[in-house]
């Protein structure tokens, strides 16, 4: 690398709701050399940052324009209602779109949702921001009803949140990046963290070569020479040069010359 070039950077954006800090993580322990820079955007704004090359991938929500985009989709989140605490659906656990048929649901221009027919009453005004319209269900003006994730991060201790079920629309995170991405390993990379891939995988990092075995040393020591204890001959049951087990004393198929030998008798 010449003193003009500047060192690979991997810049990640996310919108409201998600967290990123776990594949954050994973990424510094992998590529502890490419610094891994956050940038927090709005869901509407997401699309415009990354064809303008201002990241090199996002964490967004779908449905977006996905032109000139590529797109993985990672996971589907619960939809809810978010209610004062003592709103009436708070007796139980789900709630259907037509239980909220009376009350007033307030739909902020920043809605990752796609309603064909948003449930509820329409109020006079739409909020412009989620972060707006949870403030005014706080305020007893209406209820909302987002993604589970938005409904924690802009949770309050005097609100909470219900299912709801129905047919409604729900949101989708992905990991968007542009189709000409200019830094196309960096993006594989986190590609494969998201899905779970090992440091070791083909589609992910370089995996390491595999080590080349080191050859066994011969048991019996080096080649071509007898092991310790052998004569060249047949010396099954003899370690050392002498015998073991039952040949020690003469046994089956002890030698003779292993044999005490007295002083020959004289003939008569």
């Amino acid at each position: 690398m010449t003193g003009s070039e500047e060192p690979p950077s991997f810049r990640l954006a996310y919108v409201p709701g998600v967290t990123p800090s776990k594949w954050v993580r994973i990424w510094s322990e992998r590529l502890p050399d490419v610094p891994l820079t956050l940038s927090a955007v709005s869901a509407a704004e997401a699309p415009g940052v990354l064809r303008g090359r201002g990241a090199e991938a996002g964490l967004v929500r779908l449905p977006m324009d996905r032109t000139d985009l590529s797109a993985i989709p990672l996971y589907t989140e619960t939809t809810v209602v978010v209610v004062p605490k003592d709103h009436l659906v708070t007796a139980v656990e789900e709630v259907s779109v037509e239980d909220l048929a009376d009350d007033i649901v307030l739909h902020p221009l920043d809605d990752t949702l796609e309603w064909e027919h948003p449930p509820g009453l329409p109020a006079l005004e739409r909020p412009a921001t989620t972060e707006d319209a949870v403030e005014l269900v706080a305020a007893g003006v209406g209820l909302l009803v987002v993604p589970l994730s938005l409904a924690r991060l802009y949770h309050r201790k005097d609100l909470t949140y219900r299912t709801i079920t129905g047919g409604v629309p729900e949101s989708r995170v992905a990991l968007a990046w542009p189709q000409e991405e200019t830094t196309p390993d960096l993006v594989e990379e986190f590609i494969g963290i998201v899905r779970g891939r090992t440091v070791n995988s083909t589609r992910g990092r370089t995996p390491t070569p595999p080590q080349p075995k080191q050859k066994r040393a011969d048991k019996g020591g080096a080649k071509g020479k007898p092991a310790a204890g052998r004569t060249g001959g047949k010396t099954a049951g003899k370690t050392g040069g002498k015998p073991v087990g039952k040949n020690a004393r003469g046994g089956s198929g002890a030698t003779k010359s292993g044999a005490k030998r007295g002083k020959p008798r004289r003939r008569p």
